[in-house]
This record gives C-alpha cells, structure tokens and sequence, in this order.
C-alpha cells in the first residue's frame, strides 16, 4: 500500500515569501507586454515586444 506522507499547516511555521524587485518588475512587464486573442474557438497569444 502506498503511504501518504504531508505537513499539516498547524505545525507548520510559514514564512512569509518576500519577493525580488527584479522578480516583480519582470512579471508587471510580462503581463503588460502580453496580448491574449479570442478567435472563434481559438486563443491566441502574442508578447509584444
């Protein structure tokens, strides 16, 4: 039999996750360059860039 192993989160201690600046300016500047196009059933996406 297979054995489930996991974490309850009550035991566990999470930190808190700060991210890089670079990391965020990065992702702002990929979702803003990022054009996504509904065609018929069809998506399309296109990074203008």
């Amino acid at each position: 039999m297979a054995k489930f192993y996991f974490i309850s989160s009550e035991k566990e201690d999470r930190k808190q996750l700060v991210p890089n600046k670079i990391t965020v300016d990065f992702l702002l500047n990929y979702s803003k360059a990022l054009s996504v196009i509904d065609y018929k059933k069809m998506k399309f996406e296109a990074l203008l860039n």
